[in-house]
């Protein structure tokens, strides 16, 4: 019978021997948390959610000054010429301690673009001038993560006059510029770069489950732009699409991964406390026996994420990258549903009320599992994969 994976087997056999940390990424991975936990207090989280709409300024600001959203751009770009991997570190400690920032849209999600544009001169002027500017740019990406085409761009003289809406935009209600998708005159989708305060955009923010994280609705009426604003079209503005989904999956699993084990460590924590019988309730079999499962799924989903990473930092490896995101997907999503889920379960009663924390993480597993498509669309892929069929990626 031949192995589990589809795919070469020395690259499968260098994926999983090579995904221990070195000592650059224990030393990110651990500045990280120690810098997080002093930042992202549960109190300071729930504060930013209630009063500044899921985003601290001071804390954004802070990120940037650190270099982290640099972390994977190219030294030509000002970029600490790093990868996937440093990077899906950040984003898990960002999970973890559920930072009420940007880091996902504006960083994870715009990567890829970034990367691709920095490949020509032109390309490199725009990714120096948004990039590394500290401003918020985010995609006009759907929350199942699909390149649409509703939106329009009609030729009225010299300019471009944009119309459309794209919907619960994440990061939205805080971008400083949107990288949109639209249909052009020729008929091609395009991409194009629209000034937050552009006149004829209106942001409308969401209420959503997560308050830690910000949503909004955009809407383009009779925007006009320049011929400049369009920074890619057709068949490379679909490939490279394409490959941002499977990217920022990665990116949202290793939020997830970071939700998870937030999740377990709070119930660990409360039922060593928590008395029964005279008893700590930890101490029981049965309790036991729910951390251990939630243990397994966060580490299967670490591990899942870390194998994904590895391969999307490997050269020529586009027909894997997919089955591996999905796969890193799915693990990642179950983990938190899960523990979300029994971290509530086991703080008893008090779980489900607003003052104990465990809330806080089962509306962002809850929230995340939605986005780029569901964990069901994801399994279909990797099944089909093992199965070696053909499934639509984006379905």
């Amino acid at each position: 019978m031949g192995p589990a994976f589809p795919f070469d087997e020395e690259l499968r056999t260098r994926a999983i021997m090579d995904l221990s940390l070195n000592e650059e990424q224990k030393m990110i991975a651990e500045s990280a948390a120690v810098f997080l936990q002093e930042k992202c207090s549960t109190a300071q989280v729930r504060k930013v959610s209630e009063t500044e709409g899921g985003l601290d300024r001071a804390l954004w600001q802070e990120v940037l000054d650190m270099g982290w959203c640099s972390v994977a751009l190219p030294e030509a770009a000002g970029g600490m010429g790093l990868g996937w991997r440093e990077l899906v570190l950040l984003q898990e400690q960002m999970g973890y301690h559920l930072a009420c920032v940007p880091f996902f849209d504006a960083v994870v999600a715009v990567t890829p673009l970034w990367q691709a544009l920095s490949q020509t001169g032109q390309g490199l002027g725009v990714v120096e001038r948004l990039a590394a500017s500290g401003r918020i740019c985010v995609l006009g990406m759907t929350v199942r993560g699909e390149l649409t085409a509703t939106a329009t761009v009609k030729l009225e003289g010299d300019a471009l006059v944009l119309n459309g809406q794209w919907s619960q935009v994440g990061s939205g209600a805080h971008a400083d510029v949107f990288l949109l998708p639209a249909t052009l005159p020729c008929g091609s989708l395009g991409l194009l770069e629209v000034q937050a305060k552009e006149e004829g955009l209106s942001v409308q923010a969401l209420t959503t489950v997560d308050a830690t994280r910000s949503s909004a609705d955009v809407m383009a009426v009779n925007v006009r732009l320049t011929g400049a604003a369009v920074l890619m079209h057709g068949e490379a503005l679909r490939s490279l699409w394409a490959q941002t989904r499977n990217l920022a999956a990665i990116g949202l699993a290793a939020e997830q991964v970071g939700v998870a084990e937030r999740a377990l460590n709070l119930a660990v924590e409360y039922t060593k406390e928590r008395q029964q019988f005279g008893k700590a309730v930890g101490s029981f079999q049965g309790v036991k026996h729910r951390a251990a499962q939630m243990l397994v799924k966060v580490e299967t989903a670490r591990s899942a994420v870390y194998a994904a990473a590895f391969i999307a930092d490997s050269a020529d490896v586009t027909s894997d990258l997919s089955y591996f995101a999905a796969q890193a997907r799915t693990d990642a999503t179950e983990a938190a549903l899960f523990s979300t889920r029994e971290s509530i379960q086991l703080h008893g009663g008090v779980g489900f009320t607003w003052e104990f924390d465990p809330h806080l993480f089962f509306r962002r597993a809850q929230a995340s599992s939605q986005r780029m498509g569901t964990v069901e669309q994801w399994r279909e892929l990797v099944a089909a994969r093992l199965l070696d069929e053909s499934v639509t990626e984006a379905a």
